[in-house]
């Protein structure tokens, strides 16, 4: 029996009533349709989902063990992604992607999506999801700081610290993935500003590449390891990952308690995609509730809170005292106009100082 198609059964027979018998069993229906389709393909290639990003792997894993679906995924970035959509249309190579908050809405006007709605849509909070299904976000991030022990002596809590500190940080490639342009509106909140307004932020970090101390390296794991990285800004669910994944005692990672962002990452469904069903069945797991427990695993917070997480996956995450001053984007079409804007205003007011 399908691993997913019983635990939906299971589910259904608990929590629905017996009047709604006929609609949970078209549901049933359709969903082992979906998995006939997915199994008869064979096959889901991914972009901006590699295994070491929010443990995408276990889910990789699972659809292999479970519905016999191979996979392989190319990383790269939420504005890669969709250029990349876009780009090969009817000749894609990619089935389905991860991309920011930001960028859900980006991809749906640009035409490269489609819609699918999983059989847990409506545990699936209203804000997090598009109405048509073209996009939900499966799991959130906040903002935080990752310190390399061995080389900084007090690991920065807010972002104060980090520009009284003396040594480099990194925030990746701003202008183009989403975790760097979040890092650049959690500085705005966290300094006054808002989502059409990150002067604050930029004033900043222009302070930051005044003293020097904006390093280029790119805060992926490898770099991490080999100390290329003294102090990171990243997504918690990569930093709490990196940092168990190398040394727990060597990195400590902190919510800057002055103020930071709350936000998430949304699959897209090639609108073009070879393998559409099995892309489907994907964005299918990745909600349900081993999908969401596998998103935990990898450090990131499931988007249902009605799934239970094992304790060992809860003690993987950080306290939720120290997300009390965090906050989520809510002018959605100030931010996406303010992140367009970011690659040339990062040039201007902040990369000019470091030269």
């Amino acid at each position: 029996m399908n691993t997913l198609l019983s635990r939906s059964t299971a589910f259904s027979a608990t929590l629905i009533a017996t009047s709604f018998s006929a609609s949970v069993a078209a549901k049933d229906a359709s969903l082992d349709t979906l998995i006939q389709a997915a199994q008869k393909e064979g096959a889901v290639y991914s972009v901006g989902m590699p295994d070491s990003w929010a443990n995408w792997k276990g889910t990789w894993a699972d659809l292999q063990a479970n519905y016999g679906l191979k996979h392989q995924d190319t990383d790269m970035s939420s504005a890669q992604e969709i250029a990349k959509f876009e780009a090969e249309k009817k000749s894609a190579t990619a089935d389905i992607g991860d991309i920011g908050f930001a960028f859900a809405r980006v991809a749906v006007k640009k035409g490269v999506t489609q819609a699918y709605k999983p059989t847990t849509w409506d545990s699936i909070p209203d804000w997090a999801k598009d109405e048509d299904g073209h996009w939900a976000l499966a799991y959130t991030g906040t903002i935080s700081f990752i310190t390399n022990n061995n080389q900084v002596k007090n690991a920065p809590k807010s972002w104060d610290d980090l520009l009284d500190g003396d040594y480099k940080v990194t925030v990746g490639n701003v202008g183009v993935a989403a975790q760097a342009n979040n890092a650049i509106l959690a500085a705005a909140f966290a300094k006054g500003g808002d989502e059409s307004n990150l002067k604050p932020a930029l004033k900043f970090f222009s302070k930051l590449a005044k003293q020097g101390r904006l390093s280029f390296t790119d805060p992926n794991m490898a770099n991490l390891e080999k100390g290329e990285v003294e102090v990171a800004v990243m997504w918690d669910f990569n930093a709490l990952n990196y940092r168990d994944k190398i040394d727990r005692d060597r990195f400590t990672v902190t919510i800057p308690q002055d103020g930071s962002v709350i936000s998430g990452y949304t699959t897209i469904i090639n609108k073009y995609a070879q393998n559409p069903n099995a892309a489907k069945l994907a964005r299918e797991y990745i909600f349900s509730d081993q999908g969401q427990i596998n998103l935990a695993e990898g450090y990131a917070r499931p988007i249902r809170s009605n799934v239970t997480l094992p304790k060992s996956v809860q003690d993987k995450l950080l306290s939720n005292d120290l997300y009390t001053n965090v906050q989520p984007v809510t002018d959605f079409k100030a931010w996406e106009k303010s992140a367009r804007k970011l690659p040339r205003q990062w040039q201007e007011s902040v990369l000019i100082h470091q030269q």
